[in-house]
């Protein structure tokens, strides 16, 4: 019996050891672009009715497949006076990693109309592998969520950058891998409900998993600072667009210089 759990003992601190050894191996990336704590708001539109209200939250860090991670939400709702129209309940969720801001987990619950979907993925990255309830495929390093690669491209470095430059980014959706750019776009002061900002204007390229039903590209406004949170997103649906402006923030991780 002694043996037994001498036995066990010596095989977690080998297994700590190698979980240990393989995560040294992870990038580390510097953020000062968001931290646990914060909580943007946006009002949805759609022409010029106020359709939904959208909210991006940080709430927590969560300790997940052994490392602290983000736990970031975002969930778009329309309003009663919409419902009848068109009932929006969206919700999505990833786990992003503290240090290398590359996701562990990923869920996608869409509630639009009479449509559904429920998509989630855990991303083991360690091996190289998402899983989902269809099966188990390969992935490459650091491989992103929608949710994820949007965190990601906060941190981005823009100011050296010409009109059309990009980021190379690839996005796990359902059983593929696709590659996601983000092209950057120009600059622009814009006005919101939340204030007047410089901006950023960045396009995530999205093939599949993008925001909401409909399939369409994405337009961003980033504050132009070191925060580059999301000021305006326009998502182009099968009908018009879809534009959310931000009218509350909290929780920032530095001050928002961009405002005006």
């Amino acid at each position: 019996m002694k043996n037994t759990i001498r036995c066990l003992f010596i095989f977690l601190i080998i297994a700590s050891a190698a979980i240990a050894q393989n995560d040294t191996e992870f990038r580390k990336i510097k953020n000062t672009a968001f931290k646990v704590g914060e909580k943007l708001t946006f009002d949805v539109k759609y022409g010029f009715v106020t359709a939904g209200v959208a909210e991006m939250a940080i709430p927590k860090m969560k300790k997940i497949f052994g490392r602290n991670a983000y736990h970031i939400t975002f969930q778009v709702n329309t309003v009663p006076s919409f419902d009848p129209f068109y009932k929006v309940r969206d919700r999505y969720e990833t786990y992003l990693d503290n240090e290398g801001l590359f996701p562990w987990r990923f869920e996608q619950h869409i509630r639009e109309g009479g449509y559904s979907r429920d998509f989630s993925a855990f991303f083991d990255q360690r091996n190289g592998k998402a899983k989902t309830s269809e099966g188990s495929y390969d992935i490459p390093e650091y491989v992103n969520d929608i949710v994820s690669a949007f965190y990601l491209a906060r941190t981005f470095d823009y100011t050296k950058l010409k009109i059309g430059d990009r980021f190379n980014l690839q996005n796990f959706y359902k059983d593929k891998v696709y590659p996601l750019d983000v092209v950057f776009k120009g600059k622009e002061t814009i006005e919101v409900s939340a204030g007047t900002f410089d901006c950023i204007i960045v396009e995530p390229l999205v093939q599949e998993g993008g925001l909401f039903k409909s399939e369409g590209n994405i337009i961003v406004w980033l504050s132009d600072d070191e925060l580059r949170i999301p000021i305006k997103v326009k998502t182009k649906v099968l009908i018009g667009s879809i534009d959310a402006e931000l009218t509350a923030y909290e929780g920032l991780a530095g001050k928002l210089k961009a405002k005006k």
